[in-house]
């Protein structure tokens, strides 16, 4: 592996240990998008704030404290210092629009980055949702074809039986008589 497909490869397992599921649905937190753009997390929400426009709530939303706090013991990050406000969750769509308010050469790069690593996602989810259809498909199938297996089964051991039943038979040879 070339080294700059094994960098590529490291950057998407770090954007998708970023990537969480909140309200149902896969976000990236603003303090992770900034570290990634290298920008600090205020001056990302500075921009996001003045053009709030583009970020309707299914493309940017604030965690609430419980969600926040239960993503901080999902991953044991400290308690102590950090922030003054929760952090904004952004889905997939926000992430493409802070491409558009977001210019540096960097921004722009870890973009496609983080976008590719979400479509990888969803043809994987729909990967694993059509083996899922298949495998209730022969679970049908197969229930369908247990009474025929279970009749096979019990003429086997019926057969079985029998062979392990000796027939009677009359015995050869002398008899004493006594």
């Amino acid at each position: 592996m070339a080294k700059k497909d094994l960098q590529a490869l490291v950057a998407e397992q770090k954007i998708l240990n970023r990537i969480f599921v909140v309200r149902g649905q896969k976000v990236m937190l603003d303090e992770d998008l900034s570290v990634m753009y290298r920008v600090e997390t205020k001056r990302l929400n500075e921009q996001v704030k003045r053009n709030l426009k583009r970020f309707p709530k299914d493309f940017m939303f604030p965690l609430s404290k419980k969600e926040f706090e239960n993503l901080k013991s999902q991953n044991a990050t400290s308690s102590w210092g950090g922030r003054r406000k929760l952090p904004n969750a952004f889905t997939e769509q926000g992430v493409a629009m802070l491409s558009s308010i977001l210019n540096s050469d960097i921004a722009i790069e870890v973009n496609i980055r983080i976008i590719r690593v979400f479509t990888k996602l969803r043809e994987y989810a729909l990967t694993h949702k059509e083996i899922l259809l298949e495998l209730s498909k022969l679970d049908k199938e197969v229930k369908g074809n247990s009474r025929d297996i279970e009749n096979i089964f019990a003429l086997l051991k019926e057969l079985i039986e029998k062979e392990a039943k000796p027939i009677p038979r009359n015995k050869i040879g002398f008899k004493h008589y006594d």
